[in-house]
């Protein structure tokens, strides 16, 4: 290494990082020639933990590979089983299942928001974002039992059905929310420090995401307009109404945005389906064998967008009640790896967390 050059490592300790993660960096002062990611050992071999477990063992397992956001997991590990096993679910199930999944993106947003926004300094945002996902775990914990982790997305529907008032209660949320997001504009998009630090920075050329298959805000940021909710509708997605918002800076900037306007999507969205709610229709679907799935001998994809992208659970049978194969294609790794590691040579010490943010990269997910 040139002794000029400064080797540093950018978390996991550090407030900015994502996860349990670090990136190593060679500076020469505040400039970055060099970078590699490290993605820690705190969660990890999920693949091979489930091709040990029973469908029913591995079902408490899968939620665990992105903290943050855990509901897409298990919603493609059941929509994988039924697949193989052949189940068919109710459409008032389905509704549910819609329903967990853009509550699920929501509190993800905040979150984001959250470590977006404190990775410059603002603290106060932060604070504010912290405390609204916090009234959807409420309400996370009061559908499920669990404020992060679920387990509530199950192989032939769910778990339990709605409490009585709870889409009532949903509601007073989302016009909570939605009241809610224009001060955010006003104190966090619309600020001339974060437009200032973000515009021009981290950029990704559409040629580049299209080449190397970027996903979620990574590809809308640059342009592209391309959802599998739209693109591949499953559930009843197809029976909704709703935008993709897409903006062609392809800065850290317009990831922010189009991370915004998916948190006003996402309450359109819930709206619809407490409108449109079967108010009957079983929750889940009678099984012969409740907890012994058998899968034949066949392998199935299936893929849900997740607030971070698309997410992709491919999965085989062996003929018995276990899972002979099992991987996971998620955003994490592309973006932690191919292009975290290429975007921030030349790029200064202080925008690392700023950047870092903006791609949504959950280490276990690498370390599945």
């Amino acid at each position: 290494m040139d002794s000029k050059l400064i080797k540093i490592f950018h978390g996991p300790q550090h407030p900015g990082i994502t996860g349990n993660m670090s990136v190593e960096l060679d500076l020469l002062g505040e400039t970055i020639k060099y970078a590699r990611t490290h993605v820690g050992y705190l969660h990890r071999g999920f693949e091979k933990l489930v091709e040990r477990r029973t469908v029913i063992q591995a079902f408490t397992i899968v939620c665990r590979i992105c903290v943050p956001e855990p509901d897409p997991n298990e919603e493609n590990f059941a929509r994988a089983v039924e697949g193989l096993a052949g189940i068919e679910i109710s459409e008032r199930a389905k509704y549910i299942r819609v329903m967990v999944q853009e509550m699920s993106r929501l509190a993800a947003q905040m979150l984001w928001m959250g470590g977006q926004s404190g990775s410059i300094g603002m603290g106060t945002v932060g604070q504010w974002s912290l405390f609204d996902r916090d009234l959807m775990l409420d309400l996370f914990e009061e559908l499920t039992g669990g404020r992060v982790y679920h387990m509530y997305t199950y192989p032939g529907g769910v778990r339990r059905d709605l409490p009585e008032g709870f889409l009532l209660r949903l509601s007073e949320l989302l016009d909570y929310l939605e009241k809610k997001l224009p001060k955010y504009d006003s104190i966090f998009f619309d600020n001339a420090t974060f437009k200032k630090r973000a515009i021009g920075t981290g950029v990704v050329p559409k040629e580049e995401a299209l080449k190397n298959g970027y996903v979620g805000q990574t590809l809308r940021g640059c342009g592209i307009r391309r959802d599998l909710r739209k693109d591949n509708p499953y559930l009843v997605y197809d029976k909704l109404d709703f935008d993709i918002p897409v903006f062609d800076g392809g800065d850290v900037y317009s990831r922010a945005l189009v991370r915004r306007g998916e948190m006003r999507e996402s309450i359109k969205i819930l709206r619809q389906v407490i409108a449109q709610m079967p108010a009957e229709g079983a929750i889940m679907q009678k099984l012969p064998k409740h907890r012994k799935f058998t899968l034949p001998k066949e392998d199935i994809y299936v893929a849900t967008e997740s607030a971070r992208g698309e997410f992709g659970y491919y999965m085989a049978g062996d003929g018995t009640e276990h899972i002979r194969r099992m991987q996971v294609k998620g955003p994490s790794l592309i973006h932690g790896f191919t292009l975290l590691e290429k975007m921030l040579i030349d790029e200064e010490l202080s925008n690392v967390a700023m950047i870092m943010n903006s791609l949504g990269i959950c280490p276990p997910e690498i370390e599945r």
